[in-house]
C-alpha cells in the first residue's frame, strides 16, 4: 500500500512541474515577438504627375550695344544691379556730335533766311507779271528758286532731327526693367555703333521655362487643356527638396515637332523669389483627373525580382505577402493602383527585418502625411467630392 501512494506522489509530483515548465515556454514565446510598426493603409484623393527638366529664361534679353560711336566717357551703374527702364548706363563723349549739330543749326538758320528772301521775290514776280514788267520765264525761275529753297530747308531739318538723335544717343539708357551684368567694356575704350556689346540686361519679375510633352502623354492626359486655361504647375530648383514655386501654363506650341514626336509648351512664373534665367529646374505638371487611391510609405514596399509587394497583417498577426502595382510617388508616400484595398493593415517598414508568414507583436501607428500634396492645388483634392 505504501509502494502505490509512493508512486501516486512522485507522478503528481513529475505532472506538477512539468505544467509549470510549459507556461514559463509558452510566455517566453510570446516574449521574443519581434514588435513592428503596423499601421493601415490611407485612401486619398490624388493626381497622376508628369516631370519634366527645363532651364529658366528670361522673357527679355539684351546686349546691350550702342546706336553711335565714341569713346566711353562715364559708367553709371553699378555692376549687377537692378535697373529701371530709361536709366542712364554708359555715357559717350558728346562734344563731336554736339558740333554737327550746332553746324546743322547754323545752316537751317541761313536756309530759312535763303528762303524768306525767296518768298519776297516770288510774290514780286506774280505783281510784276501782272503789269507785265517782267517776263513770264523770269517769274518761273523765282517760283522754282522759292521751292528749291523750301527743300533744302527740309532736308537741312532732316539732318538736323538726326544730328539730334546722334547726340541723344551718346546717352546709353536702358531698354527694359531687368538686372544688369558687368561692364564688358570699360572708361576710355571707343566704341562702335551696332557692334561693341557693352553689357547685357535680363529682366527678372517674371521667368519663363519651356519644356517638351511627348505626344503620347498630351494626348491622354492633357488633350483639353489650353493656354488660356492657366494650367497650374510647380517648379523645383536644383539644391531644393520641394517644389516650392508655382506657376501656370501660357503657352501651347501650335503644332507637334514631326522630328521629336513632342509638343513644347511654357510655363510662366509670375512671383521671381530667386529666380534666375539660366538655372536648370524641374517642372511638374498634373493631370486633371483626381482619383482616389490607396497610399502607403514608399518603404513599406519591397522588391522580389520583378515585383513589388507589401507585407499585410493577417489573423494570429501573421505576415502576408501580398504583390502590388504601385503608382505616382508624393513626398515619402506612394500610391498603390492594385493589390491593397481600404482596411488593409501594413507592416510600415516593409521588409526590413521581418518576412512573409511571420508572427508579430504589432504596434500601430499613424501615418502623417501633412505637408505632403497628392494634388497639385490644396483646393484641388474638395474636386473630387463636388464630382461625386
Amino acid at each position: 500500500m505504501n509502494k502505490h501512494l509512493i508512486a501516486i506522489a512522485v507522478l503528481g509530483a513529475s505532472l506538477a512541474l512539468s505544467g509549470c515548465a510549459e507556461e514559463p515556454a509558452q510566455q517566453s514565446n510570446q516574449q521574443h515577438l519581434q514588435p513592428i510598426d503596423v499601421a493601415e493603409v490611407l485612401v486619398k484623393p490624388v493626381q497622376n504627375w508628369h516631370t519634366y527638366t527645363t532651364r529658366l529664361e528670361a522673357p527679355e534679353e539684351v546686349s546691350l550695344m550702342p546706336r553711335v560711336a565714341g569713346v566711353i566717357e562715364q559708367i553709371a551703374f553699378n555692376e549687377g544691379d537692378t535697373v529701371k527702364q530709361g536709366d542712364l548706363l554708359f555715357k559717350l563723349d558728346a562734344r563731336p556730335y554736339a558740333a554737327v549739330v550746332a553746324s546743322l543749326e547754323a545752316q537751317v538758320a541761313s536756309a530759312e533766311a535763303a528762303l524768306s528772301q525767296a518768298q519776297s521775290e516770288a510774290k514780286r514776280a506774280v505783281r510784276l507779271t501782272e503789269r507785265k514788267a517782267i517776263s513770264t520765264e523770269q517769274a518761273e525761275s523765282r517760283t522754282s528758286m522759292l521751292q528749291q529753297r523750301e527743300a533744302q530747308l527740309a532736308a537741312l531739318k532732316a539732318q538736323l532731327i538726326a544730328a539730334n538723335l546722334d547726340l541723344e544717343f551718346t546717352d546709353i539708357r536702358s531698354p527694359i526693367d531687368g538686372v544688369i551684368s558687368r561692364a564688358n567694356i570699360t572708361k576710355g575704350n571707343n566704341v562702335l555703333a551696332g557692334q561693341s556689346v557693352l553689357t547685357s540686361i535680363v529682366s527678372n519679375q517674371t521667368m519663363y521655362a519651356y519644356f517638351d510633352v511627348d505626344e503620347r502623354t498630351w494626348n491622354h492626359s492633357f488633350s483639353q487643356v489650353a493656354a488660356a486655361d492657366h494650367q497650374q504647375v510647380v517648379m523645383q530648383k536644383v539644391g531644393q527638396s520641394t517644389f516650392a514655386h508655382t506657376g501656370y501654363i501660357d503657352f501651347i506650341d501650335n503644332q507637334i515637332n514631326a522630328a521629336t514626336g513632342t509638343l513644347r509648351v511654357r510655363a510662366r512664373f509670375d512671383e521671381n523669389t530667386g529666380l534666375r534665367a539660366g538655372s536648370f529646374a524641374r517642372i511638374k505638371l498634373a493631370a486633371n483627373d483626381i482619383t482616389e487611391q490607396v497610399i502607403v510609405p514608399d518603404k513599406a514596399i519591397g522588391t522580389d525580382l520583378k515585383n513589388r509587394f507589401v507585407l499585410t497583417v493577417g489573423e494570429g498577426n501573421i505576415l502576408e505577402y501580398k504583390l502590388v502595382t504601385t503608382g505616382e510617388r508624393y513626398g515619402s508616400f506612394r500610391a498603390v493602383t492594385a493589390g491593397l484595398k481600404a482596411g488593409d493593415v501594413i507592416a510600415v517598414n516593409g521588409p526590413a527585418r521581418v518576412g512573409p508568414g511571420m508572427p508579430i507583436a504589432p504596434n500601430t501607428v499613424t501615418l502623417d502625411t501633412e505637408g505632403v500634396a497628392f494634388t497639385l492645388s490644396p483646393t484641388a483634392q474638395h474636386t473630387l467630392m463636388a464630382k461625386k
